[in-house]
């Protein structure tokens, strides 16, 4: 049976969010991650950057529950070596001597939250709670995005022409004489583009030429672009 699939075919299992813990402290590596379980998180801890680093499942992470005094090792770093990999998980910095500078730091390089050791129980849960809420919209509007790309694949080069004269604010009839059409074509041409997009407003494919990026920007209705 697929994993998250109920037997006879029911709704499928949510799975807990993922929490990942770096901190070279065995005690509160442990009791963070016992802590976390209670409130069925699923939860991974790792006594240095190089082991969490090398795991597979560093990209599915909710929550990356950081300390930023590691044993021979800088915190901060692992938050650039996730961004220059390319993997957005929200950090939660600890430190038992967080200091404003290393705080600052922390917050500019992405951090949702600066804990300083010993924190209360209700803290920590707070900032990992607003950390995967945030993690949640991300992913949500990562699969958006994705979705749009796969939909103006299915256009034609005209019809993505006119998205992007359409988009930038052309009349028909402007659109017609930039692409050398007629305007009845581009009526047609529009619809269609309009239809693959599932776009019910030109508002709506306003948006989503902003998330391709395709809108264009050197021509306005009333002329040139400044």
């Amino acid at each position: 049976m697929p994993e998250g699939t109920m037997a006879g075919g029911g709704p499928a299992l949510i799975c807990p969010a993922l929490i990942c813990i770096v901190d070279d402290d065995a005690e509160v590596r442990c009791a963070v991650e016992s802590l976390l379980r209670s409130a069925d998180y699923r939860v991974l801890a790792f006594a240095s950057p190089e082991e969490f680093l090398a795991c597979g499942e560093v990209a599915d992470a909710a929550c990356l529950m950081l300390d930023v005094y590691l044993d021979g090792a800088d915190g901060l770093e692992v938050q650039q070596a996730l961004h220059d990999r390319s993997i957005a998980v929200p950090v939660v910095l600890m430190t038992g001597q967080g200091d404003i500078p290393m705080t600052v730091r922390g917050m500019k390089a992405g951090a949702v939250d600066f804990l300083t050791k010993p924190f209360a129980e209700e803290e920590l849960l707070q900032a990992v709670g607003e950390a995967v809420a945030l993690d949640g919209r991300r992913r949500l509007e990562r699969g958006e995005d994705d979705a749009v790309r796969a939909l103006y694949g299915k256009l034609t080069p005209r019809e993505r022409d006119v998205m992007a004269l359409v988009t930038a604010g052309l009349m028909n009839k402007q659109v017609a004489a930039k692409l050398e059409l007629s305007e009845v074509t581009v009526k047609i041409h529009r619809g269609n583009l309009m239809r693959k997009m599932h776009a019910q407003s030109l508002a709506d494919l306003v948006r989503m030429a902003e998330i391709l990026g395709v809108r264009e920007r050197t021509v306005t209705r009333y002329g040139v672009a400044g």
